[in-house]
């Protein structure tokens, strides 16, 4: 392997790998029902394709550029075009409204916007027509064949370590989206820090479909592969993971939470519906890798199960993903213990790791021999972490400060908001509470901004709370509240099709019953309350859900429940069911 201390920005370091895996293959896409390959090599013409043709269209450096795109080929090529300009990528999400797409195109200062389709030029236009922006296509084919791509004869200056690469927008899940400013040094002190690690190597292979406009998809999985030489298979969709994985058969995983709760759901959902000695052999052999993972030594029916549930069952699952899925990343939110344990229990090792857009995003993760289940692991080289325990009321537990290379240099255009995230001497105020170990291992507790207190004072975090519920079958979402009232409560979206099932097995369902009629059934609130308690048993007293609310409209991107990243917009949701939450209380 190269040394990791002969590039400083991204544009040497995709130089540096062009060079070393010129030959191999780097971005799989599928086409007509098969997938191709584009070698290391192919992109380097793809990029400096890109590069003549934003040049051709003045972008210098400094310039800004905006991307609305999924992930593409072409998505990748125009960022490292302008990473070697030293121009600023701007991305954004395909599933962003045109008013959010409008209000970043101007907030960014933007010279040049390209749009993966036509259409979505059109959508952009209609909203924001007559703007200074110059828009332009991203089909590598029109770029390659522009009249002007040879009129830039040499090769412009290149930035330096501090110029900024990238405005990576924050969700905006309290107001409009701020531009966390990244320099070439934040990402690569980021890239350095977790390339000793061992978790990677040019051998690997990832299935993406995390956006490369979230801070985790864009450096973790993107930047990552690239500088080791890893190949990256392009997903069709979120709706076609499972059948991309079998196809791919990736070695490695980057994925949030929602990701892997869904696995474990179809799971044990799965295993539900086998014959009593078949479920008898999985919950056996579970219970013998969980324990035999925490390094335990098994009594000879543990191991006869083990074996029994590797060969029956735990190989077969292993195979829907591909058959060589070796390890899976984990970040964005925080993973449930039980989930981490059950995957890792499958053979498919769980690293979890912590991070935030403004710490380019990687703070700790966890690494072979070096791993904590239920932790985000240890701070990375050159990452300090501290705690400020003024924020919290509970002893050991604070908000989590950063310090380091990886620190953002600040919010684009928004100096008091950039002054306000700082302590006096530099370090990042997280707005994450957490506590860290005797060992150095960092727990997530919650959100400073989501906690809120009860009427006896206390304070409650709802997101671990609520991705606690949605490990249910029943749940596909759902909403804790209680601020300034006597106890919690809870919004919780059903997953239709599971009541049915829980209704009526496999018999059909009475034409005309709507969801609501469904939902006011007593046996079916019954099952919810029982898997409420039965998810929450561990929970201090004061944080359980005494009253639920049922629905069946899941909060998405398109209803504004959702943002991007696939955090809940609160004050959205509750002025969409703040009536129906109130009614609990009454």
């Amino acid at each position: 392997m190269a040394s990791p201390d002969d590039f400083s920005t991204l544009g040497e370091m995709f130089e540096r790998s062009a060079d070393l895996y010129g030959p191999r293959p780097l971005f799989g896409t599928k086409r007509q029902g098969g997938w191709s390959w584009m070698t290391y090599a192919e992109f380097k013409d793809a990029v400096d394709a890109f590069k003549k043709a934003l040049y051709t269209h003045g972008v210098r450096r400094g310039d800004r550029v905006c991307a609305i795109s999924a992930n593409t080929v072409e998505w990748a090529a125009a960022a490292y075009a302008c990473y070697a300009l030293g121009a600023v990528y701007v991305p954004m999400y395909e599933s962003q409204s045109e008013k959010e797409w409008a209000f970043i195109v101007k907030d960014s200062g933007a010279k040049v916007l390209l749009t993966a389709t036509e259409g979505i030029g059109d959508r952009y236009m209609q909203h924001a027509p007559g703007g200074p922006v110059r828009l332009l296509g991203m089909d590598l084919n029109v770029y390659r064949a522009y009249p002007g791509t040879q009129l830039m004869q040499d090769d412009p200056p290149p930035p330096s370590p501090d110029d900024v690469a990238c405005f990576v927008y924050t969700s905006g899940t309290t107001g409009d989206p701020k531009g966390v400013v990244l320099t070439h040094a934040n990402i690569i002190s980021n890239i350095k820090g977790v390339l000793g690690l061992g978790m990677i190597s040019e051998e690997d292979r990832s299935l993406s479909f995390l956006p490369w406009a979230h801070a985790m998809g864009h450096t973790c999985e993107l930047h990552g592969l690239v500088c080791m030489g890893a190949s990256i298979a392009i997903c069709e969709g979120v709706e076609k993971i499972v059948s991309n994985l079998a196809e791919v058969r990736p070695t490695v995983l980057f994925a949030v939470p929602r990701i892997f709760n869904k696995i474990y759901n179809g799971v044990r959902k799965q295993m539900e519906e086998k014959p009593e000695f078949v479920q008898w052999i999985f919950e056996g052999g579970l219970a013998a890798a969980k324990k035999h993972k925490r390094g335990s030594a098994l009594a000879i029916t543990e191991s006869v199960k083990l074996t029994l549930a590797e060969r029956i069952i735990f190989s077969k699952i292993r195979r829907k993903f591909g058959g060589r899925l070796r390890l899976a990343i984990s970040g964005a939110a925080a993973l449930s213990h039980d989930v981490a344990e059950f995957i890792d229990a499958l053979g498919i090792e769980v690293y979890e790791g912590y991070g935030l857009s403004e710490t380019s995003p990687i703070v700790s993760v966890n690494f072979p021999g070096n791993r904590k289940l239920g932790t985000v692991g240890k701070p990375i080289a050159g990452v300090q972490v501290t705690l400020d325990e003024s924020a919290s009321d509970e002893p050991g537990q604070g908000e989590l400060i950063i310090r380091g290379p990886n620190v953002m240099r600040g919010y684009h255009a928004r100096p008091e908001e950039s002054a306000a995230v700082f302590t006096p001497d530099g370090g990042f105020k997280t707005g994450d509470l957490g506590r860290i170990d005797a060992d150095g291992y960092i727990s997530i507790t919650g959100r400073i901004k989501e906690q809120y207190k009860l009427e006896n004072g206390k304070y409650v975090a709802p997101a671990p709370i609520e991705e606690q519920l949605k490990l249910s079958p029943l749940i596909a979402n759902a909403m804790v509240c209680g601020a300034n009232k006597p106890f919690n409560v809870a919004l919780i979206v059903a997953d239709m099709a599971a009541v049915k099932a829980k209704l009526y097995g496999d018999q059909p369902v009475i034409p005309g019953h709507a969801p609501e009629t469904l939902l006011a059934d007593g046996r079916v609130h019954e099952a919810f309350a029982a898997e409420i308690e039965r998810l929450t048993a561990e929970i201090k007293g004061y944080e359980r859900i005494k009253k639920f609310a049922l629905i069946a409209d899941d909060f998405t991107q398109e209803n504004g429940m959702l943002t991007p990243t696939l955090k809940l917009k609160r004050r959205n949701v509750l002025a969409r069911w703040g009536s129906e939450i109130e009614k609990l209380y009454a």
